[in-house]
């Protein structure tokens, strides 16, 4: 089971020098910095981010409470991508959103094209919800899924508060 903890400043650094390749180029983070200047990505007070800890640093996932809803982010160190660790991350998880926000649903938005990620969370129990649509964030203008998941079941954690 992974270990995880709210994010450090020292992982946000980490975590904002990871360099994607090919498509998954677009995933790349502007430098921490940066997005301290802008209060932006990590430094988005409003975000609950929870780093991932195996043996190594292995992704984080942020959390952003809406009014009924509570969108979900995540990444996975792009030297392990595909290697089960993100649908981990998601199970346990789990047990923090229902901490945090009660019974609020949990969705995420998702590339129609990013087969592999939307395979990790259909793992996870998420499921697409509605059809495709476009939309312009700070990555760039693409077609995205709604994907939900409901948050009614308890997850054994290993959770370390810092």
């Amino acid at each position: 089971m992974l270990h995880y903890h709210e994010m450090t400043e020292e992982e946000k650094y980490l975590a904002s020098d990871w360099k994607y390749t090919g498509k998954y180029a677009i995933y790349n983070n502007i430098p921490y910095e940066e997005q301290k200047r802008k209060g932006k990505g990590f430094a988005n007070p409003q975000k609950r981010i929870f780093a991932f800890w195996d043996d190594k640093f292995i992704g984080f996932i942020n959390l952003l409470e809406e009014e009924n809803q509570v969108f979900l982010g995540i990444g996975v160190n792009p030297e392990i991508c595909g290697k089960g660790y993100g649908t981990q991350m998601l199970r346990q998880i789990d047990g923090v959103v229902k901490e945090l926000f009660g019974d609020k649903k949990l969705y995420l938005e998702v590339r129609t094209w990013n087969h592999r990620a939307i395979a990790c969370y259909q793992k996870a129990g998420f499921q697409i919800v509605g059809d495709a649509f476009r939309q312009n964030v700070h990555l760039g203008e693409d077609e995205y899924y709604r994907m939900e998941k409901g948050n009614k079941y308890t997850i054994n954690l290993i959770y370390n508060k810092k």
